[in-house]
This record gives C-alpha cells, sequence and structure tokens, in this order.
C-alpha cells in the first residue's frame, strides 16, 4: 500500500503539473509567472500533500520529519551522487544568495520550532502565527528571486519558456481539466494511502513517525528530484540538480511547513535536536564545498562525503 501510494502521488504530481502549465498557456499567462508558481508548487506536491494531511491529522512529527528528511536527502543524497557521477560549478548567484538564504531559513525553523528551549514550555510545535511568518518570508524571498531575474531579463525568458514545457499542451481544453482534476484526487487518494501505510509501517515495526518520516517517506516524497538529478548529470547538466535541490528545499521550510502550521498548528514529539543539527549541517556543508578543495565546484570526493554522511545518519536513525 505505501508503494501503490507513492506511485500516485508521484504519477499525479507529474500529471497536475503538465495539465496546469498548458492550461495556464491557454489562458495566456506568461511562462515567467508559470514557472515561479505551478511549476514550482507541482514538483513539491507530493511532500505538501503529506505534510498537509499529517498536520490535520495530527501527526506533527510526520510533517515535520518529511521535510526534514527531504532536506537532509536533497542535499546528502542526490548532490552526493549527482557529484559523484559528473562534478559541477556552483553559479555565483547560487553562492551569494541561494545558499546562505537557505542557511538562514533552515536556522530560523530550527528556532521557532523548537519552543521547548525557553524555560516553561515543555511542549515543541509551530503554530498558525508561525506558519503566517514563513510564508511572507517565502513570499519576500520569491520577490527578492523576481528582482534579481530582472537584472537579466534575455536570461529570465530563457529559463522560463524551458520550465514551462508540458507533454499536453495542444490538447483541447476538457481534456487538460479532466486530467487536472484526476490527478488533483490522485494525490489526495494516493497522499493518504501513502501516509497511513507509513504510520502502519512504524507500529508494525516499534520505531517512531518521525523516524519513519525522515527515511521511507522523505525519500520516496524526494524521488522526483533525485530522478531528475541522476538523469542530468548522466547527460552532463548536473547544474539542473543543484538548482533543483536549493528551490525544493526553500520551498519545504518556508511554503510547505507554512502551508501546514497555518492550516492547522502542528506539535512534535519524537524529532530531537540532532534531526534539525544534521537539516543545518548539510546546508552549511554545502556552503563549505564552495571554498574548499576545487573552489566554486563540488567535486567527485565532496560528494562521496556527502553520500557517506547521509548513509550514516541513516544508520543512526535506525539505531535510534
Amino acid at each position: 500500500m505505501l508503494v501503490v501510494g507513492l506511485g500516485l502521488l508521484l504519477l499525479a504530481a507529474n500529471y497536475i503539473v503538465d495539465s496546469s502549465v498548458a492550461i495556464a498557456q491557454r489562458a495566456k499567462i506568461s511562462n515567467f509567472i508559470i514557472g515561479l508558481t505551478i511549476v514550482g508548487i507541482g514538483t513539491s506536491a507530493p511532500e505538501l500533500f503529506v505534510s498537509v494531511s499529517s498536520a490535520l491529522k495530527g501527526s506533527g512529527d510526520i510533517a515535520m520529519g518529511n521535510v526534514i528528511g527531504s532536506n537532509i536527502a536533497n542535499i546528502f543524497l542526490i548532490l552526493g551522487v549527482t557529484a559523484m557521477i559528473y562534478p559541477f560549478d556552483i553559479e555565483r548567484l547560487q553562492r551569494r544568495r541561494d545558499i546562505p538564504f537557505l542557511i538562514l531559513a533552515t536556522l530560523f525553523v530550527a528556532l521557532i520550532a523548537n519552543d521547548s528551549i525557553v524555560p516553561g514550555i515543555n511542549e515543541n510545535k509551530l503554530n498558525n502565527l508561525d506558519g503566517i511568518v514563513l510564508l511572507i518570508c517565502f513570499i519576500g524571498y520569491m520577490c527578492w528571486v523576481v528582482i534579481q531575474k530582472g537584472k537579466d531579463p534575455k536570461a529570465a525568458i530563457m529559463e522560463a519558456d524551458e520550465e514551462a514545457k508540458s507533454s499536453l499542451s495542444g490538447k483541447a481544453p476538457w481534456l487538460l481539466w479532466t486530467i487536472a482534476i484526476a490527478s488533483l484526487a490522485g494525490l489526495i487518494y494516493g497522499g493518504n494511502l501513502f501516509l497511513d501505510s507509513a504510520k502502519n509501517l512504524a507500529r508494525a515495526w516499534g520505531m517512531s513517525e518521525a523516524v519513519i518520516a525522515i527515511t521511507i517517506v522523505a525519500v520516496g516524497t524526494s524521488l522526483p528530484e533525485l530522478v531528475t538529478a541522476i538523469v542530468a548529470a548522466t547527460k552532463k547538466n548536473p547544474q539542473l540538480a543543484l538548482g533543483n535541490v536549493i528551490g525544493s528545499n526553500l520551498f519545504n521550510l518556508m511554503f510547505i511547513l507554512g502551508t501546514a502550521s497555518t492550516v492547522h498548528s502542528m506539535a512534535f514529539v519524537d524529532i530531537n535536536l540532532i534531526d534539525y543539527l544534521m537539516m543545518f549541517v548539510a546546508s552549511v556543508m554545502l556552503y563549505v564545498v564552495v571554498l574548499t578543495f576545487k573552489k566554486d565546484k563540488m567535486d567527485r570526493v565532496e560528494g562521496f562525503i556527502f553520500f557517506a554522511t547521509y548513509i550514516g545518519y541513516m544508520v543512526y536513525l535506525l539505531m535510534r
């Protein structure tokens, strides 16, 4: 049921992006707006649906574990594997804007989610106000990205046209809407099936929901990024992987956690400081790569270190 739910989730996410892009293009919406909204949200749809469903069902550990596990897997597993296949450069804007902002966002989420560090508070949670603050931060970041893109309009147009490609362009409107509605239903059903199966597995194996979320759920929802990264690396275009990972991690921290906690406050029981620390260390190590060995480049040695770190963390989780 876990595998079936994951399959439905990933398939539906793919088709909802394609159909939504085609519908938006028919409505004469610019590719730039499509790339910033539909494509960005759609590619993180599995994480979004799992986290929001978890919040509504009172499973805060799965919602937060999904984000923590996805962000750690994106950096250590996906970038590690990508660099081992084909080393890649880290661009100036990523060094100066995206990676530092990711480090700050990771630290901010870790601080506001650990209320118990304040004397007299025993419960760790993200409430509705925390969610609204995260969404405001996300909007601010997106505005910053738009302003930066505006400084190089030619490159922005080329990137937008690339992002807004759809295999369903030219199909009849009724068919596009049918696919979009069916995909949305698939997302909801597949997400619930995947979530419930993960919780049942946790109980059957005597593991906490947090560990299941950081391992199985997180890797499952990160499969699209992993596949995209491996394909990009084998085609000698690994730079695509880094952009996807940084964008996905920021999206997870600000938009997904922000949306989930705005919809319903989330309390965390089994997520501990080590998990937040690993997510923070992953972001910092990505920045350290910029400064060490071959400067502004992630090579195979660094890729192997990232991959080995991920395996070590997985072993620690299973022992925990």
